[in-house]
């Protein structure tokens, strides 16, 4: 006797369903992940402890240690700030300007931006600070 055999369909994994589902999820993370628009420097701002919080500025100059500047997202030379601070002096006019000075920067360099600022007409200027201790000043006697 003899049985006649059945044909059995060959076994398939279907990956396209997968590849789907992997691409929805790589989109849904690109989607609802904040970036981060601002480069961090590291800065060590000085001390003060009388120093009290204000509105942020929307025009914020850093100085850093090596005397270097960086106005929003450019990087300056001391060259470069004069012209990069006055296409941002409109804003800085109406809403002052904030300037993040390394504690081991130069006052030379703090100086050259303060001065850039009061020939563009910016008279709002706020020094940022980190909160610290009161230390006792000491008065030298001759």
């Amino acid at each position: 006797m003899k049985f006649t055999r059945r044909r059995r369909d060959p076994v398939e994994v279907n990956l396209t369903p997968l590849i789907d589902v992997v691409f929805l999820l790589l989109i849904f993370f690109m989607v609802s992940t904040t970036f981060e628009t601002r480069q961090a420097l590291e800065l060590t701002l000085p001390e003060s402890s009388s120093g009290a919080d204000l509105p942020v500025s929307p025009v914020t100059l850093v100085v850093t240690e090596q005397g270097r500047y960086r106005l929003g997202q450019r990087q300056l030379a001391a060259a470069e700030l004069g012209e990069a601070l006055s296409a941002e002096a409109e804003q800085a006019r109406l809403h002052g300007l904030v300037v993040e000075a390394d504690a081991r920067a130069m006052h030379a360099d703090v100086v050259r931006a303060l001065d850039h600022a009061g020939r563009l007409g910016i008279h709002q200027v706020r020094i940022a600070t980190r909160e610290g201790q009161a230390t006792p000043m000491q008065a030298e006697t001759p």
